[in-house]
Parts: C-alpha cells; structure tokens; sequence
C-alpha cells in the first residue's frame, strides 16, 4: 500500500506543470475532454508499465543499494528539473489521419519517454519492488493530474501561481532524495560523515536552484 501512495504522490507532484500536463490542456482545446483522459490513460498504463518492468529487471543486475542510492539522487534532479520546467514543442499541432483517442495517446506516450514521470516510476519500481501498486499509483496519478489541468487549468492560473506549484512539488522531490541518500550512506559511514554529505548535497542543490531561477529570469527579460 505505501508503494502505491507514494508513486500516487509523487507522479502527481512531479505532473504539475509538467509538459504532459501542458499537452493535456492543449489538446482539451481540441478534443473532447473525456477522449483526453481516455488517451492519457492508456498512454501512461503502456508507458510505465515499461518503466516498472525496466525498474524490476535492474534490481537483479546491479546491487539494490546503488540502484538505492541513484534513485534518490534521481529525485533530486527530478526537483530541479521541476523548477526548470517544460515547454512545448509542436506536440499539441501534430496532425493525425486517426482519431482523437489514437492521436492523443501516441503524442502522450512519445512525450513520456525520458520524460522525469517516466523516470520517477523506473526509481519508484526500484525503491519498492512491487510493479503492480506501483504501476497503478503512477498511472492514476498522471491521469489525476492530467485531469487537474484540463479542468482547473486556467481557473489554477487566475488563483494559485504556478511558482507555487513548482517549487512546492521541487521541494518535496529535493527532500524525499536527501532522505533516501541519508538512509543509504548511514549503512556505510559514521551519522557525522553522512550529514556533512547531506549538507554539501542540499547546498549544491540549492545553488543549482537559484541559478536554474536566474537563467529563467534572464530568458524573460
């Protein structure tokens, strides 16, 4: 059940704002909004059900407290790219000889590959071994947050900035990754070497955030 929680959460945290998400609100514009979600599902069940499958078959080749370690290193990264954020390239005026659902679910599932939701269930399947809550957690959180967004989009635009958002989910992301790096180096090192390592972890994450924020800032100058 914790596997399933967690993927829910994180994948839903990790959707908002994500270019997915952006695509999700374009093609309502489009297309009927169930038709959407239909697509979005079906997309995301194909999509990580790879990336569980993929997540599984590392744990037998590679020793369980690297893939550990690397994937909460991969959720820190997974929060800076969150402040980063994603812009749309062309994906929402593709045009397609088949229909909505069809168009919509391939545009999603190529969008997906390499996309950090993606990733985040290949680190989630690895840090809970169990492909089926973990699946159906990351699955109903794309499709919950890509709900959100086709619904409540703009009305979120015109109440809650999307700053807040961002740096809400980069944070818990950042967190949950420095917790997972903790739990592993203790195994190996004394709890004052360990938080000497934390702390240089978070400030370097930190510095990377605020020259993440500067570049943006720059970019709309």
């Amino acid at each position: 059940m914790n596997a399933f929680i967690a993927s829910f959460l994180f994948v839903l945290l990790a959707e908002m704002g994500d270019k997915t998400q952006i695509l999700a609100m374009a093609f309502a514009t489009k297309y009927n909004a169930t038709n959407v979600l239909i697509a979005v599902f079906l997309a995301t069940l194909l999509n990580h059900g790879l990336a569980v499958v993929i997540g599984h078959f590392l744990t037998v080749i590679i020793p369980m407290d690297l893939i550990s370690f690397l994937a909460a290193v991969s959720f820190i990264i997974f929060g800076l790219w969150t402040i980063h954020g994603d812009e749309l390239h062309g994906e929402d005026k593709k045009q397609s000889p088949f229909g909505p659902i069809l168009t919509v679910g391939i545009a999603f599932f190529l969008a997906e590959i390499g996309d950090k939701t993606q990733l985040a269930t290949i680190s989630l399947a690895v840090q809970y071994r169990n492909m089926f809550h973990v699946l159906i957690g990351t699955t109903l959180g794309m499709v919950v947050a890509d709900a959100f967004g086709i619904i409540m989009g703009v009305f979120m635009r015109k109440h809650i900035p999307e700053k807040f958002i961002k740096w809400f989910s980069a944070l818990v992301f950042v967190l949950f990754g420095l917790s997972g790096m903790y739990k592993i180096l203790l195994n190996y090192m004394s709890v004052s070497y360990v938080w000497c390592i934390i702390l240089f972890v978070a400030g370097v994450t930190f510095y990377a955030a605020y020259y993440l924020l500067c570049l943006s800032y720059k970019k709309r100058i």
